[in-house]
């Protein structure tokens, strides 16, 4: 089930939502926690008990920590059960790819593994660590009521693309929130900019932006590749950035209060600064649970370094099992020891035009390598990117119509907060009703559009 489907926006949605304003506190719990478990197990009926064992396990694993005095043995039970949250990563996501790799670089000669992926569960996996890691650290305590970790976990706002929320970040909510009608308003209005964003732009850039990459590289012009590479770049980030505010929007209609997920991460003028803006809660949890227990920058210039392409080994890593993404988290911890080590130099002003420009030709690039199916494909592309050769297919007829360039202008406006931050900090009344009454034309717009489009998918379920 995805946000963006009338099953979800006109049957579950609907009635869960007057259950939950029906129902006393006390039932809320359960009733989040059963309609969680029910979202996740109509698009994945046999792995819902993949993600119940996974809740069961950091449950148990939370209690022993909780329990143990003996430092040796909690950090003994931490790894244990560390170990095995990757490692059921590592059987569902990363088997086939090993394997894979094995059969193809070395003497090894294994039989090709074909497991299928659960949807989220790179996700739903983090936040299970993020909790086991929080209790041992005594940043959050353990749960002793099994259906509370159970609703962290498999909260189903953010449980297939998330954001990634922390245990500490969230406990306290769990116990004890409140549903105004303030935050309900507020979380509706999110939740419709943030369906807006998918179906009324990342659907139609995504869908012209998957007929550049469908060609053959070879056979496209440098305008033409670098259209697809822009279109691509600005699908993915308001495909990803219109899943987060739904789930932002969602998670306040049911009183709880979700941390940002990205802040207009194409005026960066840095690429340090562009992952402080683009999905901050990955950020953060690397930085939290990875970076900082390796070190951080406190062991030296070359430990610190070091730590900086580990963590962005694994943010590539995390996004998928391809070299295409590994190639593309290697390639952005490059970039933050270039600007690190001062070779970049990153003139320390808000309007800085050159770090803007700077910034948004390393994520593009980059991000054609994450498109692309493989390096072998993605090389050609960027060939083609830098060949300044002419187009001499017949797609760009196909490519720019009115609806497009239309969409394009107001992707581009969209990504700027001079627009959105300005009009989201207005409060009086005349402007409540005319955001009101423009929410309803953005939902009426999507709900047109999603009767008669069959191009909806969102590209984190993947991972």
């Amino acid at each position: 089930m995805v946000f963006s489907s009338a099953i979800f926006l006109f049957i579950f949605l609907p009635i869960i939502m007057i259950a939950n304003m029906i129902l006393p506190k006390a039932y809320r719990n359960m009733l989040l926690l059963f309609a969680s478990l029910l979202f996740y197990a109509w698009g994945e009926p046999v792995y819902i008990l993949l993600m119940l064992f996974s809740i069961l396990a950091n449950y148990t694993g939370a209690l022993l920590i909780d329990k143990t005095e003996a430092q040796n043995k909690k950090r003994l039970l931490l790894s244990l059960f560390i170990s095995f949250d990757l490692g059921m990563l590592f059987v569902f996501k990363y088997a086939n790819f090993i394997t894979h790799n094995l059969t193809r670089y070395t003497a090894f000669d294994i039989t090709p593994t074909k497991i299928a992926l659960p949807i989220g569960i790179s996700f739903f996996t983090f936040q299970a660590m993020s909790y086991i890691i929080d209790v041992y650290k005594k940043t959050s305590k353990a749960e002793r009521n099994i259906s509370h970790t159970a609703l962290y976990i498999s909260f189903f706002p953010q449980l297939i693309a998330g954001p990634i929320i922390k245990h500490h970040d969230i406990a306290a909510q769990i116990n004890k929130r409140e549903i105004t009608t303030e935050k309900t308003y507020s979380g509706v209005i999110r939740f419709i900019i943030g369906l807006s964003k998918k179906l009324l732009i990342a659907n139609i850039l995504g869908h012209a932006a998957d007929i550049i990459f469908s060609h053959d590289p070879a056979g496209l012009g440098s305008s033409l590749a670098w259209t697809g590479a822009v279109f691509y770049t600005l699908q993915i980030y308001f495909d990803f950035s219109g899943y987060s505010d739904m789930a932002i929007g969602l998670g306040r209609i049911f009183g709880f209060e979700f941390k940002e997920n990205f802040d207009h991460p194409f005026v960066s003028s840095s690429m340090n600064e562009f992952w402080k803006r683009w999905h901050i809660s990955l950020t953060n949890w690397f930085r939290e649970y990875l970076y900082y227990p390796l070190g951080g920058n406190r062991k030296g210039t070359v430990r610190t370094y070091f730590n900086l392409l580990i963590v962005f080994f694994c943010t590539g890593f995390w996004h998928g099992a391809e070299w295409t993404f590994i190639i593309w988290g290697m390639a952005h911890g490059f970039f933050m020891l270039l600007e690190k080590s001062r070779v970049i130099r990153i003139p320390e002003n808000r309007y800085n035009i050159f770090g803007n420009i700077y910034s948004l030709i390393v994520v593009t690039i980059t991000f054609t390598i994450f498109r692309a199916p493989d390096m072998t494909y993605a090389l050609s592309f960027l060939g083609s990117m830098f060949s300044f050769a002419k187009d001499t297919t017949t797609l760009s007829a196909v490519i720019f119509t009115p609806v497009r360039l239309f969409v394009l202008a107001a992707a581009v406006l969209a990504s700027f907060p001079v627009f959105t931050k300005s009009i989201r900090n207005i409060s009086s009344p005349v402007y409540t009703g005319m955001r009101s009454i423009f929410a309803l034309i953005l939902f009426i717009l999507c709900i047109l559009v999603l009767s008669g489009e069959s191009y909806n998918p969102f590209i984190y379920f993947r991972f």
